[in-house]
């Protein structure tokens, strides 16, 4: 039996346009070939793509084949309508603009995990999946598939994070770079490591280090209530999207772990029938359970995320795949 070592990589246009999810780092030219591509995409997501290509060359001494399981393949199914940027088509089409989203390991792991406790076909679920942590997303995801997701071009964009500022108005950069007088690149560190629940707070990006000082703390109490009202909103959003849904799905770290964040988008839907069981919310912390009433019309639940188990499932995939394959050349 051959030893499989799999590893994520954020990658933008390969996701986006290629019919193959997961790429096969082999020791041919491909394997050179397809590195330098994932290297060239660092520009999308360079925290990911980049630290992972380090250990490539390394692991190959020990582990053959590698897999490359791209966290933005879950949502290569995002149509144009959702996925293009209003500016002129010319230019998305010339330079591959348009909203990739990442998390996609944790969301599809989300639908795949609901769809069994509740024993049910991700086929035939409407989902809304919020993964919260240090860099947060949500997605909508219809039958199986998914149809928008809150971050777009870069992992900048979308929800309030840890340290991200999320969606912001796009003159924003120019603003900050002539009134401090600094370069884009300095705009850039501000955006992506100083803001978020760190900058407004200006304590710590651990919601479990600022509730112990949400009543006391005035930047403590509107940095987390920010945070939880941007969440509301994009989950709104998403329901009106689908057109409803069968459950909110909370994963990540703060999905796990804060129940002030799940109340406060939990009782912000009751006007679409969610009814939240308080003595769950706050006992249900770092495993997995159910939010809502017994009654509810839409699911609130909380499950642990498990990117490396999807990982190692998809890779399963194609090992699968090619042995199907191989055995019906025999």
């Amino acid at each position: 039996m051959q030893t499989n070592l799999c590893w994520t990589a954020s990658d933008a246009r390969r996701s986006a346009w290629c019919t193959a999810a997961r790429v096969s780092l082999s020791p041919s030219s491909s394997h050179r070939k397809s590195k330098g591509e994932i290297a060239e995409l660092a520009k999308w997501a360079p925290l990911h793509n980049r630290r992972s290509l380090d250990l490539v060359g390394p692991l190959r001494q020990w582990f053959a084949p590698i897999f490359a399981a791209f966290d933005t393949s879950f949502h290569r199914a995002i149509g144009d309508t959702a996925a293009l940027y209003a500016i002129p088509l010319d230019l998305s089409r010339r330079h591959g603009i348009r909203r990739y989203g990442f998390h996609g390991l944790s969301h599809r792991y989300l639908m795949e995990r609901y769809a069994q406790i509740v024993g049910r076909s991700p086929s035939e679920l409407h989902l809304v999946t919020v993964h919260l942590e240090s860099g947060c997303s949500a997605a909508a995801i219809a039958n199986g598939r998914s149809v928008d997701t809150t971050m777009g071009l870069t992992p900048l964009e979308g929800l309030m994070m840890g340290t991200r500022c999320g969606d912001v108005d796009p003159a924003l950069p120019a603003l900050l770079a002539h009134a401090e007088r600094i370069d884009m690149d300095e705009v850039m560190r501000i955006l992506e490591k100083q803001s978020g629940l760190l900058g407004v707070s200006d304590k710590s990006l651990d919601t479990r280090v600022l509730m112990r000082d949400y009543g006391s703390d005035e930047r403590v109490r509107l940095a987390m209530e920010m945070f939880s009202y941007r969440v509301l909103k994009a989950v709104g959003s998403y329901l009106a999207i689908l057109g409803g849904a069968h459950a909110i799905v909370f994963g990540g770290g703060i999905g796990e772990n804060t129940p002030l964040v799940r109340q406060r988008v939990c009782e912000g839907l009751s006007w679409c029938g969610l009814k939240l069981d308080a003595e769950r919310n706050h006992s249900v912390i770092d495993c997995e359970g159910r939010l809502s009433t017994d009654d509810s019309r839409i699911e609130a639940y909380v499950i642990p995320v498990e990117e490396s188990l999807q990982i190692a499932h998809e890779c399963c995939g194609v090992l699968e795949k090619r042995r199907a394959g191989a055995a019906a050349r025999v």
